[in-house]
């Protein structure tokens, strides 16, 4: 066979073969990120499933011309939804609400490479959600801040059970201030309401004026007005403007070693108990802030005739600086007492602040 013909069937063979080997390579190239070969096209909606959902929740979008969508914005606050261009086909696109989207009805926008768009209508369900409270204490005018979110088109808050409706002073999406209300319970939940609905907090807030009061601002009247007098040892306590969680003061108990605030409630207790006979709480509530340190202190009880038995008791770390909240069940007191005490729990020397002290029904 003439040399210059084999040649030539060679170069045309191998021009084919490059030829091939280009054409494979541009298409892997371009098929590399996953992304179905969809042209963009004129969008019609079908339908979008399901019509109403919250942050985070899968949406399916149907129809014709979808193609290649550069992106989904809900149009409340303009906010953005992750578009993975793998989800997104002719016919199909599947997406996720953001979570930040504001709630209630809007519209949802869709626009392609070529700039045109589909305008779909949504109802993005975004409920109040309160995760943390500055107070868990009130009384009628206090200001508590609600932590969380969905809390700027929040509309009303109301004692759960009651029509006890609390004043929205300020309101971001993160946070809100509330003025409480006057109430005659003695403590409850919060249902809290907006564009998209209510929902209730698992926080629960305590009425200060409806409890029996051991300190709130000053000693309670105890039982029967007869007072509540400190019989503690190894301590002083005392009013202090200096720190105060609820109100304008606080008690300062100065420890010296196993010291103890032990406070007589009141009463004839040689004949009754606190809990039986006059009243019938379901927790002590109250806040405690260690001074420069943190300090172990047992909470209990004991015998109002100085004969050194005591009722049941529990133990604290009450953290240094910060004021934290306690609420101990009832139950954890027995026996027929006189005296609530706060004793430290170390041989040490340590100070701690007390506020909104309370027996709660």
């Amino acid at each position: 066979m003439n040399m210059k013909k084999i040649n030539r069937k060679i170069s045309v063979l191998l021009i084919l073969l490059f030829t091939g080997m280009s054409m494979l390579l541009t298409s892997c190239l371009k098929d590399s990120d996953g992304s179905p070969d969809v042209k963009p096209g004129t969008p019609v909606f079908e339908s979008i499933t399901p019509t109403e959902a919250a942050g985070g929740e899968m949406i399916t979008l149907k129809g014709t011309g979808l193609g290649d969508m550069q992106s989904i914005v809900f149009e409340k606050l303009s906010v953005s939804a992750f578009l993975m261009s793998t989800l997104n086909t002719e016919k199909a696109i599947i997406f996720r609400v953001p979570t930040d989207a504001e709630g209630g009805p809007q519209n949802i926008i869709f626009t392609n490479s070529e700039g045109k768009t589909l305008t779909v209508p949504f109802n993005v369900l975004a409920y109040p959600q309160v995760t943390a409270a500055s107070n868990y204490d009130f009384e009628e005018g206090t200001q508590i801040t609600l932590t969380g979110t969905n809390l700027n088109d929040v509309t009303k808050v109301v004692l759960t059970g009651t029509t006890d409706e609390a004043t929205i002073v300020s309101q971001t999406k993160k946070q809100m201030v509330i003025e409480m209300p006057a109430t005659t319970v003695t403590r409850a939940t919060l249902d809290v309401t907006n564009v998209t609905g209510t929902t209730t907090t698992s926080i629960e807030f305590v009425s200060i004026t409806n409890n029996f009061i051991i300190y709130a601002d000053a000693f309670g009247p105890g039982v029967l007005n007869s007072g509540i007098q400190n019989w503690g040892w190894s301590s002083s306590a005392s009013e202090t403007a200096d720190e105060a969680k609820t109100g304008t003061k606080s008690v300062k108990v100065a420890y010296s070693g196993w010291g103890a605030m032990s406070l007589f409630l009141g009463g004839d207790w040689g004949l009754n108990t606190f809990f039986t006979e006059y009243y019938s709480p379901v927790y002590l509530t109250f806040w405690a802030k260690g001074s420069g340190t943190d300090a172990t202190v047992e909470v209990g009880v004991d015998n109002p005739s100085n004969t050194g038995t005591y009722g049941g008791s529990t133990t604290i770390t009450v953290k240094a600086d910060v004021w934290t909240y306690y609420k101990i069940p009832a139950s954890t007191f027995t026996g027929t007492w006189g005296r609530l005490y706060f004793k430290l729990g170390e041989d040490a020397t340590k100070t701690v602040y007390f506020d909104d002290i309370l027996f709660v029904q």
